[in-house]
């Protein structure tokens, strides 16, 4: 088997080389990461300068792009052969809710989906990655990756993971929740008295939405959300369509 890694912290954090390491009894492990880290870059590609990939050792890249770049440059440029499964991760906090649409880490696996490829995101809900945490993680990690290849992933799917850092209660299959941020912006004078903004500084909630993502990693538990790359919303595809669109043409 071979098995593409990636994340959006950067290809020297913890959380990349813990996950590469427990998927190594699986296949062949290939990192192809970003040189520093992207956290909050989403579904970016960089289109306007080359990419430039880094061997730092035996199947181990640093790539100066984003994630989506890193999943792209791996799979149509440095392998010979097709990934049988794609991991992004481990990522140094969660990634729920609302989260996804930011998280590099989420958006690489959404990559390889779009690639056709079986794929996971998985997160750990700490900042601050103690090794037990991590091995935690990783432990879950090598197992589902198993039984992915094992079994594969129903069409068009991918899986958002996030473990708890400390006592794990368990594994829940979930749904995306909802996010609630606070403060979003904030707003400071420098030593100069010069104005600076900081984007994302404020407190984050969730909504209490029993069988989501947030409720179960708030339980103690892991989540499994699987996802997919269509974002149509289907519910309002008939109260929209009494609209009179045509009416809005330019004739």
């Amino acid at each position: 088997m071979l098995i593409l890694v990636t994340n959006d912290d950067g290809v020297r954090s913890p959380g990349i080389r813990s996950l590469a390491e427990a998927l190594h009894d699986l296949g062949r492990v290939v990192v192809v990461a970003p040189d520093r880290n992207r956290s909050a870059v989403g579904h970016a590609l960089t289109l306007e300068r080359p990419l430039r990939a880094e061997e730092l050792k035996p199947d181990v890249f640093a790539v100066d792009g984003t994630p989506t770049d890193c999943v792209n440059l791996g799979i149509h440029g440095l392998l010979r052969e097709t990934p049988d499964l794609v991991v992004s991760g481990i990522n140094r906090g969660s990634n729920l809710g609302d989260d996804i649409t930011y998280s590099g880490t989420v958006c690489a696996a959404m990559e390889a989906s779009l690639m056709g490829l079986p794929a996971f995101a998985v997160s750990l809900d700490s900042h601050h990655f103690k090794a037990e945490d991590l091995l935690q993680a990783a432990n879950f990690s090598r197992r589902l990756a198993g039984k992915i290849l094992q079994a594969g992933l129903p069409a068009d799917t991918f899986l958002n993971v996030n473990i708890p850092a400390g006592e794990c209660r368990g594994v829940q299959l979930t749904r995306q929740g909802k996010r609630q941020y606070g403060e979003a912006v904030i707003c400071k004078q420098d030593p100069r008295g010069r104005t600076y903004y900081w984007i994302g500084g404020g407190d984050v909630g969730f909504e209490n939405l029993p069988g989501s993502d947030c409720n179960a990693l708030h339980e103690g538990l892991i989540s499994v959300t699987p996802l997919h790359t269509n974002l149509t919303n289907d519910a309002s595809l008939d109260s929209l369509a009494a609209w009179p669109f045509s009416s809005l043409m330019d004739h």
